[in-house]
């Protein structure tokens, strides 16, 4: 069966107009980390709603508590604060893009904030000195909708709009 063909292969999508409109984005306003991060948010979602997107935010770790806070999202609310027990905790914990095909393979460790999602794409955000400070989360109602191009697409859109330093490309199959 070719890829193209294969149901549990996603289809490859084209990041080169976000890219292109990423690339941009640093040199105009807005110019704050929050309001980058809902232009992050806009850009992708008016690129890939409904194909796979579900829903698509960033979540922020708390200074104060072990949990992560919704800063921006759409195209509905979610869960917040959330533990760090689920995949936006593990991939800010590991600093590594995380691929989740079937989030009900997850068992405890899914924070479902909507039943119908069924894959996940987590995009740790870093810190020039290498530390992690949030998450790009990313949700489909498709089961294996995203891969490891996706993650390195949004992981330079993130690079690109200045929201992130390098991330890591090592990223990792749940």
């Amino acid at each position: 069966m070719s890829a193209l063909s294969d149901p549990r292969t996603p289809p490859r999508r084209d990041y080169a107009q976000v890219l292109a409109l990423a690339a941009a984005a640093p040199a105009t306003p807005p110019a704050t980390r929050e309001q980058r991060m809902l232009q992050a948010v806009t850009l992708l979602w008016n690129a890939f709603a409904h194909k796979p997107l579900s829903w698509i935010g960033f979540y922020e770790k708390s200074p104060d508590a072990d949990e992560m806070i919704l800063i921006c999202r759409e195209p509905k609310p979610a869960c917040s604060p959330i533990g760090l027990f689920g995949m936006c905790g593990r991939g800010w914990k590991e600093r590594r893009p995380l691929l989740v095909a079937d989030v009900r393979t997850l068992g405890p460790d899914y924070i479902a904030c909507d039943p119908r999602d069924q894959s996940e794409l987590v995009i740790p955000v870093i810190n020039p000195d290498g530390s992690c400070w949030g998450v790009l989360d990313a949700d489909s109602y498709d089961l294996n909708a995203f891969d490891e191009h996706d993650a390195a697409s949004m992981s330079r859109m993130l690079e690109l709009m200045g929201i992130s330093a390098k991330i890591s490309p090592d990223t990792a199959r749940v």
